[in-house]
C-alpha cells in the first residue's frame, strides 16, 4: 500500500481563510453566550454559581414564651426581579381523626387538591375565600373529592360538618417557597442574588415580612401567636355550627 504524502509545511490560502473563518465565528458565539448570560444574571435569573440559600428560624411567641411546635409555617421568597410560578402538581390533603392533614400547604396556581377520607363517617370540605371559593358536598370514606386553585391568594378550608377541622392553601406564583421543620428551621434554596422580600405565615399570626438582599445571613423571625389554632368561622350557609358536645366519637 503507498504511503500518503506528508502535508505541506506551507498550508494553502484558501485553506488558512477557512480556518481564520472558524475562529473569528467561534470569538462571535463566545460573546454571543457572555452576552446572554450577563442578560440572564441582571434579569434575576440565576446563573453560574449565583443561586443562592436563605436559612432561618421561625419563632411562634405566646404570653411571652416559645410554642413548641411551629411547623405549620409558610415560608416564601419574592425576587424584586419577579419569578414565573412553579408547574402545576396534584396533591393530598387527608382527612382523618376529624383534621386535615397537612393543615398548612403551598401550591401554584391551576394546582389540584385531593381530600380523601380515611375516617368512616361523611366530610363536605368548602371554602368560601375570594377568588377560589368551592364546595365538596358531603362524602365519605374513599379516595375523596379534588378541587383546583386558579387565583393567587390564601384559601381558608374548612369542613360543614365539623367546625374543628381547618386548614389553609396558598396559592402562590412564585416558585421559592419552603417548608419549615417542627423546631422551626427552613431553608429556601435556588434564589437568584439580589434583593427581596422574605415572608413568612402561620395560621396563629399575621403575616410577616422583611426585604433583603441576597446574600444574606440567617434570619431568627418572631411570629405573635395572636390568633386561635381553629379561627371563628361559619358553615358554608352562613350559620353558626350547631352547638353540640366533643366526646371523641365519630359522627
Amino acid at each position: 500500500m503507498p504511503v500518503p504524502a506528508p502535508l505541506p509545511s506551507s498550508l494553502p490560502v484558501r485553506f488558512r481563510a477557512r480556518s481564520a473563518t472558524r475562529a473569528r465565528a467561534s470569538r462571535l458565539c463566545s460573546c454571543a453566550w457572555a452576552a446572554l448570560v450577563g442578560f440572564a444574571c441582571a434579569a434575576g435569573f440565576p446563573g453560574p454559581g449565583r443561586a443562592e440559600e436563605l436559612r432561618g428560624t421561625v419563632r411562634l411567641i405566646e404570653r411571652g414564651a416559645a410554642v413548641g411546635d411551629v411547623g405549620e409555617a409558610l415560608v416564601w421568597w419574592v425576587p424584586e426581579s419577579g419569578a414565573g410560578a412553579a408547574p402545576p402538581r396534584r396533591v393530598d390533603v387527608n382527612t382523618e381523626r376529624r383534621q386535615f392533614s397537612p393543615r398548612t400547604l403551598i401550591v401554584s396556581p391551576g394546582s389540584t387538591v385531593r381530600f380523601p377520607n380515611a375516617d368512616p363517617i361523611r366530610h363536605n370540605v368548602f371554602s368560601v375565600s375570594t377568588g377560589n371559593r368551592f364546595d365538596l358536598g358531603l362524602y365519605g370514606r374513599g379516595a375523596g373529592r379534588s378541587q383546583t386553585f386558579q387565583r393567587p391568594g390564601l384559601v381558608r378550608i374548612f369542613c360543614n360538618v365539623h367546625r374543628q377541622m381547618a386548614a389553609w392553601v396558598l396559592v402562590l406564583e412564585t416558585p421559592f417557597h419552603a417548608t419549615v421543620a417542627a423546631d422551626g428551621s427552613f431553608a429556601v434554596s435556588g434564589l437568584p442574588s439580589g434583593p427581596g422580600t422574605l415572608h413568612v405565615w402561620h395560621p396563629r399570626a399575621a403575616e410577616w415580612s422583611r426585604a433583603l438582599v441576597l446574600p444574606a445571613a440567617p434570619s431568627i423571625i418572631e411570629l405573635n401567636a395572636a390568633h386561635s389554632a381553629v379561627p371563628d368561622h361559619l358553615n358554608k350557609f352562613g350559620r353558626p355550627y350547631p352547638e353540640t358536645a366533643d366526646d371523641g366519637s365519630y359522627r
